[in-house]
């Protein structure tokens, strides 16, 4: 197969250096898992010395201020004024904080959504049909977002509309400004779940009057796993009070009171004694991820996925995700079905992890492929040229466990 030309000058291929696991296998897999970088190596070894020398002593040395540092770094890949970021151990935990700061009377008990949100999103806004809310999961074509008909179902019966700004499966981008017009006219608040699309999309929770953003931190950003953020409009802060709380919560924790009163800003939402080690690691990541620019990362992705369409159409695999550049995120999925038949992606993307291109697959959907700030041109067109030599050989056999991350 001939690989395309390509003439580019990179600028962002220089930080390849800080990603070890680039020096062994071509890594596609951004959209599940982002690589490790030296940085963050680095962090992990200080915390574990700090842990080692100074003991508990540790925690006022740096530890404690940790999930301040974090969130404020987060926010600032998505345009987040400081303070209005909080740090979770999961997205599950971040919407769970969400939906336990709301009430839903009966002249606005609606959460609407679709049924292409990621399950952890989904169990909890149904979860809380117990409390009162009337779930609406809007159904979808296929893949494609249902955007029209959520429009359509969100009115002023609607206390939350719980979205997602990247889907997981087809990496399909939601028109999310259309939907918090449409929510906020009707006095409707936004959820938007920014997991498969921060670090690779540009957001701006300001321009967009956003009211919450959930995610975590092992995509796009680099920051492994064990973190969430939640990020809240200040102008809805102080009159947030979840029933899902803890001790780090309070306005004087160590005051250890009976009755809890809220910190100020995001810090409301923390629960538990923040995860030391997961925190110091997920830092260089968005450190890295802020100093490359997100539009500078988003104008390479758009670039490579274009690539990455084209080579699969000469090679007759089909494109799954969506083709236009304002319509996908910065995945490619791939169904190898027209030349290998309805089972074989599954076999096809063991095949290829076993010889060290790291990517997954998606039943319903395809191989996804993620390239990223770090990928270069050629290492997409060796992946396709091996997936075409490795398709007509496929069975179906077990997919690698470790692959499946959403």
């Amino acid at each position: 197969m001939n690989a395309l030309p390509s003439k580019t000058i990179d600028p962002l291929l220089a930080c390849r250096s800080e990603l070890p696991i680039l020096e062994t296998t071509i890594y596609l897999a951004a959209h599940a898992l982002g690589p490790v970088c030296r940085a963050s190596l680095e962090a992990l070894a200080s915390y574990g010395r700090a842990w080692a020398t100074r003991g508990v002593r540790a925690w006022s040395d740096g530890w404690w201020a940790l999930p301040e540092r974090v969130g404020d770094a987060i926010g600032r890949l998505m345009n987040a004024p400081p303070g209005t970021v909080g740090t979770t151990s999961h997205a599950t935990e971040a919407i769970a904080i969400v939906l336990s700061s709301l009430d839903f009377p009966p002249a606005r008990p609606r959460i609407v959504t679709t049924d292409l949100e990621f399950p952890s999103m989904r169990y909890q806004v149904q979860a809380w049909e117990r409390h009162g809310a009337d779930v609406v999961v809007v159904p979808s074509e296929g893949l494609d977002p249902p955007l029209e008909a959520l429009l359509e179902a969100i009115d002023e019966r609607t206390r939350l509309v719980s979205i997602c700004h990247v889907y997981f499966l087809n990496a399909a981008l939601l028109d999310v400004a259309r939907v918090v017009r449409r929510a906020h006219d009707v006095g409707a608040l936004v959820c938007l779940d920014a997991y498969q699309s921060l670090g690779t999309v540009p957001l701006d929770v300001q321009a967009l009057g956003i009211d919450f953003v959930i995610g975590g931190s092992l995509k796009w950003v680099l920051g492994g796993p064990g973190v969430g953020y939640l990020y809240t409009r200040p102008e809805l802060l102080d009159s947030l009070a979840p029933w899902l709380r803890g001790w780090t919560g309070h306005a004087l924790p160590f005051s250890f009171e009976a009755g809890w009163r809220p910190a100020a800003g995001a810090r409301r939402f923390a629960t538990g004694t923040p995860n030391a080690p997961a925190l110091a690691a997920a830092l260089p990541g968005y450190t890295l991820i802020a100093s490359l620019g997100v539009e500078s990362i988003r104008e390479k992705s758009l670039r490579q996925t274009g690539r990455l369409m084209a080579l699969a159409d000469t090679a007759g695999f089909a494109v799954v995700n969506p083709r236009a550049a304002a319509a996908r995120g910065g995945c490619v999925v791939l169904d190898v079905a027209p030349v290998a038949g309805p089972s074989r992606a599954r076999a096809v993307a063991a095949a290829l992890n076993a010889r060290d291109f790291v990517l997954d697959h998606r039943p319903g959907a395809g191989i996804r492929l993620a390239p990223h700030f770090y990928t270069r041109d050629d290492e997409l067109d060796t992946v396709i040229a091996a997936m075409v030599e490795v398709v007509e050989k496929a069975t179906d056999a077990p997919y690698a466990e470790d692959s499946r991350i959403a």
